[in-house]
């Protein structure tokens, strides 16, 4: 049976200052944190939170985290609520809602409410707690007052026996180890914490402490590398926004055998394997990943658009412009790894190069804006399925590329006395504060930096969904697209059906069906079992063998099962379409070109 882990919350009233009508600082909810059997994935926690003496007050848990933009139902893990007043006394508690719960409190001035939390799912969104170690994310951990009042929120942790450490971006509180204040409830929400015996290695910038916290190194992840690393990134973001606008930062790393980053104001927590150090490949993505959520720290967690503030923590938080906010973070992620010296001129082309191709063979870009991708992040970005790459385009594949034709297209613009660093500075000036921008001021301030309209650059790239125009951006920097490889004169270009298919125990299943490719057209289905090519047997990992044996414009049938039944579909195989957006720098390259592209790379 798993052990039982109660959150406890202690709700005391206001304070009254003599002076009539004046009244005190509200009184902080206070939690305390504890694991006595961290091996059943349950978290402990007790809180005091005032009552101001009301008969009944609403508690409620976030459905959501910000920086993972979908409803993602926190309160599913709690359990077993219950509450008592000073006296012991039980109290009645209504579940109001699906993240609610009304508690009449008799007009005690103090409540103790008490749930039990299940913390056992491995994301940078949610919680884990094991044997080893505990990471706890504001959103679906804390419950409070529904009204949201201004208030700090305190929060004491008892660390689970053999653990010694508990780390977060939260303030210390006088008192002993493991005591933090939040000021507000944002700030508790946007501080994840870590319990446990990370290994942790410190450096300075600018005076100011940073932290890699490696929780599962194994004697195999090379954290002192990584730390060195992440040195040259944060002085190279620190060399393009002018300041660092934190009094300390934090890079947790959960090599955790999983993936993803999400960002917080002055912390990062990012999931990774154990071998992501051993190879070239896998090095430069860990950092790259992390370069992505460090970015952030300036691009959405302070120069954010207007819709993502203050947040509803109930509701979805609509915006259209996560193609700035998501895309131009990538971007730049890649771009201020080569610029601190981490990777080469040909690595990063070679990145860049990929996300444009990725674009260019998804046919949703040519369905959906990057405008609407932003809108539509709620509905769809987090909830793929097999047909979203016909029907939809990524905010951070596209916006990616949108930035790096959009900074080509300033740095032409004014002979690269301006690029869009500048436009990330000016906006950051003008807009990093409680209001966050409209996409109307974005745009006016990358025009007011290029010194030009842009407006026809927006309706294309930004608005519309038609074919990006990539020719400026290659003549401003003596780029061109290498000539794809030619295929041999006997053969021709490689059979194609359009399909994507994955080995499941033998059995061979389309995964994809690319719009209007020939498998779409003659009428292939997501989850038919592909059996036989004209009444031959393919075997699951043979597929790309076999297609090989025919030429384009061959027509073959297909035999697949589709719900047990047995069908016969002919295809006319089509060529695999081209390979054409590999980056290279043109032989032909003017010395200007060359200046604006080295300006480019150096920032």
């Amino acid at each position: 049976m798993a052990a039982k882990c109660w959150v406890v919350l202690l709700l005391i009233p206001m304070m009254h200052a003599a002076t009539a009508g004046a009244q005190s600082a509200p009184e902080p909810i206070r939690y305390t944190l504890s694991f006595p059997a961290p091996q059943t994935h349950y978290v402990e926690v007790t809180a005091a939170v005032p009552t101001g003496r009301r008969a009944d007050v609403e508690l409620m848990m976030a459905v959501w985290t910000p920086g993972s933009y979908l409803v993602r139902e926190y309160a599913r893990n709690v359990e077993a609520v219950t509450a008592s007043g000073p006296d012991g006394r039980a109290l009645d508690v209504d579940k109001s809602k699906k993240n609610h719960w009304r508690i009449a409190t008799g007009g005690a001035p103090t409540i103790t409410v008490k749930y039990r939390l299940y913390c056992r799912e491995m994301s940078v969104r949610t919680n884990w707690v094991e044997t080893d170690f505990a990471l706890l994310n504001g959103a679906p951990t804390f419950i409070t007052l529904a009204d949201l009042a201004p208030r700090p929120h305190e929060v004491v942790i008892t660390p689970a026996s053999g653990w010694k450490r508990s780390i977060t971006a939260l303030p210390a509180m006088a008192g002993g180890d493991h005591r933090y204040r939040a000021p507000d409830y944002d700030t508790l929400v946007d501080s994840p914490i870590v319990v446990g015996n990370p290994a942790v290695y410190d450096f300075d910038v600018d005076g100011k402490k940073h932290s890699l916290v490696d929780v599962g190194e194994g004697g195999v992840f090379d954290g002192a590398r990584a730390a060195k690393d992440l040195e040259a990134v944060v002085k190279e973001d620190r060399r393009l926004w002018g300041s660092l606008p934190y009094d300390r930062y934090i890079f947790f790393n959960m090599i955790t055998e999983s993936g993803g980053g999400l960002e917080h104001k002055s912390s990062t927590v990012l999931m990774t394997n154990r071998w992501s150090t051993r190879t070239r490949r896998a090095y430069l993505a860990w950092l790259q990943l992390a370069s992505h959520e460090y970015f952030h720290a300036w691009n959405i967690k302070r120069l954010r658009p207007a819709e993502l503030g203050p947040f509803d923590y109930e509701n979805e938080n609509v915006t259209r412009s996560l193609w700035i906010a998501e895309g131009f973070t990538d971007y730049y992620a890649d771009l201020q790894v080569e610029r601190a010296g981490l990777q080469t001129r040909d690595e990063y082309l070679e990145d860049l190069s990929n996300t444009i191709e990725l674009l260019q063979t998804t046919p949703g870009r040519l369905v959906q804006s990057a405008e609407m991708a932003s809108f539509d992040a709620w509905i769809k970005y987090y909830r793929p399925d097999e047909n979203t790459n016909n029907t939809s385009v990524s905010y951070y594949t596209k916006g990616t590329v949108i930035a790096f034709l959009l900074d080509a297209k300033i740095r032409k613009a004014t002979s690269g006395a301006k690029s869009l660093d500048d436009v990330m500075r000016v906006a950051y000036q003008k807009f990093a504060g409680p209001k966050g921008y409209t996409p109307e001021q974005f745009r006016a301030v990358a025009e007011e930096v290029a010194g030009t309209s842009l407006k026809a650059f927006w309706e294309s790239a930004v608005e519309g969904t038609s074919e990006l125009d990539y020719a400026e951006a290659l003549a401003t920097y003596g780029l061109r697209f290498k000539p794809a490889a030619a295929a041999p004169a006997d053969r021709g270009a490689r059979p194609w059906p359009g399909v994507t298919t994955r080995n499941d125990n033998g059995r061979l299943l389309i995964t994809q069906v690319q719009r209007d490719s020939p498998a779409d057209v003659a009428g292939l289905n997501v989850d038919d079992e592909i059996l036989a090519i004209d009444d031959f047997r393919v075997r699951a990992d043979r597929f790309e063998n076999r297609l090989e044996q025919y030429k384009n414009g061959d027509k073959v049938t297909f035999l697949v099962a589709r719900r047990e039944q047995l069908v016969r579909i002919p295809v006319t195989l089509g060529a695999e379409p081209p390979k054409g957006w590999r980056l290279d720098v043109s032989p032909a390259a003017a010395e200007t070109q060359r200046r604006l592209f080295e300006g480019w790379l150096k920032g």
